[in-house]
């Protein structure tokens, strides 16, 4: 075979490579964006549940994060892959079974009310969809990280990954919006199980696309190849574990922007939507979303020139202005977005100024996770795979910043939690400033396998 034909299939391989990796892309963000939307309907039942679905997806983060990484070592990228698409299935279908089982069986009270069983089960369901997506998401971005070479190009191939993965986040929320409508006394998770079926559909035909196709195993350890005890790992490097902070900080922002959002602009009370509120807030958060993939797509083009480091610094400075005037900004003021339910197919609503300045921050959120990543793991080498383990683990802030800032906002106003919103931004822009410089340049990165973190 001459050297061009190789270099052609290899070229070919890669790009089906690529395209699977983008389709995973859009899994991991259709299963994660289910949570605040569904969270409408807890809500409604139990005041404090609102982000407790949120938080037990991204808990899962919190205990599967390293073993994942370790997986991509033992067994590989594809059949990482096939687990984990065999473990979203199995959550869906959990989720679904909350609709039709348990209701009206108190398991046990919080503050005098009574909790019931329907609920516990979409808890684990939600927990295992984490699991689904801890797994998925640490097979991702290395591999476009590899593909891409690393560097800009590493960072310009997350960044078209994060595209779809935004267009499926804007379309998840506008589909849980449609189903919904407004919520009332009666609405359950009977409502929104058409969609369960579309996504344990969806996650059979990925299992059989993954099953058939040739992904490359970069970091997989060889047959008969001995373990080598090394003293250094990921943690060895001061930018890797200053990233794995901003990557806790970054996925809290991400989903606690658009996650408070949606319960301020459905309490009609404080937003003044008094028809279709809940349909109002989850078209006005795909908003968020799409503005994420218009950004992630603008990023993709410029990545190859603009270095993760300038976007980042540019990105979080922006955010921050954006965050403190939506703070400020008068309640009275609103303006026209665009919005869509089942009784009145599109239609313009009028909502408070502060909901559009929240949803532009989806223009700089957009490029911090492929920043964030492409920055820390940059000259890690061999401990690439554990680190993206790591980054997983620390996803888990996607739960806990939320919950965190849904209680100021219960406690204290939904505009005042996002004081929380600007303390974090500060810090990715610390991180892009100072925090993410590699001095850890005297540690060897060859290829050898090393153990587990």
């Amino acid at each position: 075979m001459s050297n061009s034909k190789a270099v052609q299939q290899q070229k070919g391989g890669n790009l089906m490579v690529i395209i699977i990796m983008f389709f995973l892309f859009a899994m991991i963000s259709f299963v994660t964006n289910l949570a605040a939307p569904i969270g409408t309907i807890w809500k409604n039942h139990y005041e404090w549940a609102g982000m407790v679905g949120n938080m037990m997806n991204f808990l899962a983060y919190l205990f599967m994060g390293i073993p994942a990484g370790n997986l991509l070592v033992k067994i590989g990228y594809k059949k990482t892959s096939l687990l984990a698409m065999a473990i979203g299935f199995a959550g869906m279908g959990i989720q679904y079974l909350s609709s039709c089982v348990g209701s009206g069986v108190e398991v046990f009270s919080v503050s005098g009310q009574p909790v019931e069983l329907n609920f516990i089960i979409y808890l684990l369901g939600a927990f295992a969809g984490g699991f689904c997506v801890c797994m998925l998401n640490t097979v991702v971005n290395p591999m476009l990280t590899v593909l891409g070479g690393g560097g800009k190009k590493g960072n310009q191939l997350l960044q078209a990954g994060g595209s779809v993965n935004s267009l499926s986040g804007t379309l998840t929320p506008i589909f849980v919006g449609m189903l919904i409508g407004t919520v009332t006394k009666d609405t359950s998770m009977a409502t929104v199980t058409p969609l369960l079926w579309i996504a344990m559909g969806v996650f059979a035909v990925s299992f059989l696309i993954v099953l058939f196709a040739r992904i490359p195993e970069p970091h997989m350890r060889k047959d008969g190849a001995k373990k080598v005890k090394d003293k250094y790992s990921p943690w060895s490097f001061r930018h890797t574990v200053l990233g794995v902070i901003g990557i806790f900080f970054y996925v809290g922002i991400e989903v606690g922007i658009p996650g408070v959002l949606i319960f301020y602009l459905s309490d009609s009370a404080v937003s003044g939507i008094t028809t279709n509120a809940t349909a109002v807030a989850t078209a006005v958060a795909a908003m968020y979303w799409l503005l994420m993939l218009v950004g992630r797509l603008t990023s993709s083009f410029i990545s190859g020139k603009v270095s993760s480091r300038a976007q980042l610094i540019t990105v979080s400075a922006t955010a921050i202005i954006l965050v403190v005037a939506a703070i400020f900004a008068p309640a009275s003021i609103k303006v026209t977005m665009p919005a869509y339910s089942v009784e009145s197919g599109f239609f313009s609503a009028q909502v408070p100024l502060s909901a559009l300045l929240l949803v532009l921050v989806g223009l700089c959120t957009s490029v911090m996770w492929g920043g964030i990543f492409n920055l820390a793991v940059e000259g890690l080498g061999k401990y690439t795979a554990k680190a993206s383990g790591i980054f997983m683990m620390m996803v888990v802030g996607g739960g806990i910043v939320p919950l965190i800032q849904n209680a100021i906002a219960n406690s204290a106003g939904y505009m005042t939690s996002y004081w929380l919103v600007v303390v974090l931004l500060g810090y990715l822009l610390f991180y892009g400033l100072i925090g993410s410089k590699n001095v850890n340049k005297d540690i060897p990165v060859d290829d050898k396998v090393q153990d587990a973190v």
